[in-house]
């Protein structure tokens, strides 16, 4: 193995310990979801992109509109997303997160922030300089590789 090689070995076995690390304190509000894969699934594309209509939820979701209306239908039931008409095709129904269902995913995106923050607070000033430096360009990179999200 060359060195490149090497070093992305390490740092993925740093980002897995990582990992470890935070997914104790990540996964108590998650545990405390009473939502399916499917379900959690759904909620997360709506806090990233808004309102989205079934079948762009199908789509992403790679089921059928069907299995969608089902999923949608016990979120409803649980008062974490709503239908309403599309405005300009009245046709589409349009799925989009209530306040609760806002409120839950920032916890769930919250979780762990509070430690992550106290170890950033752990590094001198140089190396938050230099950790900010290399996430800024694995950022481009990924943003590249990927497109803009």
């Amino acid at each position: 193995m060359d060195e490149r090689e090497e070093l992305i070995a390490r740092i993925g076995e740093s980002q897995d310990a990582l990992a470890r690390v935070f997914a104790h304190d990540r996964s108590m509000p998650l545990l405390a979801v009473n939502l399916t894969m499917q379900q959690l699934k759904v909620a997360l594309i709506l806090a990233s992109r808004g309102s989205v209509s079934g079948q762009e939820l199908a789509t992403t979701l790679g089921t059928g509109l069907g299995t969608v209306t089902g999923i949608v239908d016990r979120l409803v039931a649980q008062g974490l997303v709503t239908r309403r008409e599309d405005p300009s095709d009245r046709r589409i129904r349009r799925v989009e997160l209530t306040d609760a269902g806002h409120r839950m995913t920032r916890e769930l995106a919250d979780a762990g922030l509070a430690n992550y923050r106290r170890l950033m607070d752990r590094l001198d000033l140089d190396t938050l300089r230099q950790l900010e430096a290399v996430m800024s360009r694995l950022r481009t990179a990924a943003t590249e590789l990927y497109g803009p999200w």
